[in-house]
């Protein structure tokens, strides 16, 4: 098990009522050990959301279908989606649901992954009555869709932050994740997804004031230590580099 992570590994770990996170990892970027998480929430109709589903687990399947049926898996954006093959083979009942310009990917196509819905600005009917989306847009067709849990204050995003300790990583690594801005307590994505991002600022300024405005409590994404608390100002620093979000 490496350091990276944030054990215990896959396996439910509640944060508030009808929401539950799911810690996995390394993935291996670069060489860098990424720790990763999935976020479950349960809908009012009592059906499950699976957001960035992370590897496969029969005991973890297990524990997640004790708590209602799984309806719909999740990829919120194009990096995210690597494990959904394998849980749509063992919930073939549940829908997935895809950030646009997923489904044109040719690593997508290749690996045969059946996308039944793109996400929109606004969210479906499904889910409509439990959680707001935003798109987030960038260049080179990235595109990452947020998502805010009203009853419990809870924002889900999934690279949008990226809140990597320091003592956690590669000590050779330390230096270089300082200077690029992605430790915490106030971490940035990566440069280049900075970059891909800043290509349509003006709009991505503007959806990610939209986030600040929903006064999160607690901010979950998918690498590194998620906002439990002070969500609102955590994530309006880590979004300092699209300006000021006030």
């Amino acid at each position: 098990m490496s350091q990276a992570t944030y054990p215990p590994l896959d396996v439910l770990k509640p944060v508030a009522e009808g929401v539950w996170i799911v810690d996995s990892g390394p993935l291996r970027v670069l060489g860098m050990p990424l720790p990763v998480r999935m976020t479950v929430i349960r809908l009012g109709d009592g059906g499950l959301w699976l957001h960035s589903p992370t590897r496969y687990d029969a005991d973890l399947h297990r524990a997640i279908a004790a708590l209602g049926p799984i309806r719909h898996l999740v990829a919120p954006n194009i990096a995210h989606w690597t494990f959904l093959k394998d849980w749509q083979s063992h919930c073939p009942d549940a829908l997935t649901w895809a950030a646009p310009n997923l489904r044109q990917r040719g690593q997508v196509r290749r690996s045969g992954l059946r996308i039944d819905r793109v996400l929109a600005d606004a969210a479906p009917p499904e889910w409509a009555s439990d959680l707001r989306q935003i798109v987030v847009p960038g260049g080179l067709g990235f595109r990452e869709v947020a998502f805010f849990h009203g009853h419990s204050r809870t924002l889900v995003l999934t690279d949008l932050v990226l809140n990597l300790e320091a003592a956690k990583m590669p000590a050779l690594l330390r230096p270089l994740l300082r200077l690029a801005g992605m430790t915490a307590p106030h971490g940035q994505p990566p440069p280049y997804l900075r970059l891909v991002i800043k290509l349509r600022r003006r709009e991505a300024a503007r959806a990610a004031a939209e986030l600040v405005a929903l006064k999160p409590n607690a901010v979950i994404f998918a690498h590194g230590l998620w906002f439990a608390q002070g969500g609102t100002e955590r994530l309006r620093r880590s979004l300092r580099w699209l300006g000021d979000l006030a």
